[in-house]
């Protein structure tokens, strides 16, 4: 991996973060690889991952979407149920759902857990992002093996001139910067082949270490989600782990 990819230090790999002393929650429903219920009433959203998607009405399922959700529930079935918490300084998403990094009585993180065996990628949510480095670096060690979505065609990287227009959802794209735009609300990094990065304002001050201005003529990678725009793609990006930088050399 890259210069804004951490790279895994031999064998060794925390497992993000401590749960703390909280309160232990039981969980009473998995819905899918990173949202379950608990016994509360409360639906969890599982920090520092995105899992495929769960067959849903006229939807089919997403490749291992069912194998990262009985992934979740074998987990959870082999210590009773239990959970602690440790919540994101942003506590809900646009849904309502509660945001919280969870942990088995053992102390395993179950986000980690997944990402370790490539059955979700991890997703770094300013500003719930303090173990955004240590997840990266369990999906490294998935992407290394090629387990899981990893193996997968769709989810190597692709050329910025070669991705569909019509290309949709998560996608790793590598392509040459071809100029940087300032607007009032982003930063626009304009990839060769008609492929927009976005990095929003509010965003920024955690792209302090990198001069964006200089990426005009570098190779970049970049990994996210794709929607269309203005006959183009476009990605969002609001966080460093977001971006490669490893082929960045100046064009000529």
């Amino acid at each position: 991996m890259g210069a804004l990819f951490v790279c895994l230090a031999g064998n060794a790999l925390a497992d993000c973060g401590t749960p703390g002393v909280g309160r232990i929650w039981h969980v009473q429903k998995v819905f899918d690889g990173d949202t379950v219920l608990l016994d509360s009433g409360v639906h969890l959203r599982l920090i520092g991952l995105d899992a495929p998607e769960v067959a849903h009405r006229e939807q089919a399922a997403q490749p291992y979407a069912e194998a990262a959700k009985s992934a979740l529930q074998h987990l959870l079935a082999g210590q009773g149920w239990r959970l602690r918490l440790r919540y994101g300084r942003e506590h809900h998403d646009r849904y309502g759902r509660t945001l919280a990094h969870a942990y088995l009585p053992d102390g395993t993180n179950l986000s980690a857990a997944l990402l370790r065996r490539g059955l979700a990628t991890a997703l770094a949510v300013p500003p719930n992002v303090s173990e955004a480095a240590c997840y990266q670096r369990a999906e490294n060690m998935a992407r290394q093996h090629d387990e899981g979505l990893w193996s997968l065609p769709r989810y190597r990287p692709v050329a910025s001139t070669a991705l569909p227009k019509n290309a949709r959802g998560f996608h790793i794209v590598r392509g040459r910067v071809a100029h940087v735009g300032f607007s009032r609300r982003a930063v626009w990094l304009d990839l060769e082949g008609h492929v927009a990065v976005r990095i929003d304002r509010r965003d920024l001050g955690y792209f302090r270490g990198i001069d964006l201005r200089g990426l005009r003529g570098r190779v970049i990678t970049v990994r996210g989600w794709v929607h269309g725009d203005h006959g183009g793609t476009r990605v969002s990006v609001r966080y460093p782990l977001a971006l490669d930088l490893k082929a960045g050399a100046a064009a000529d």
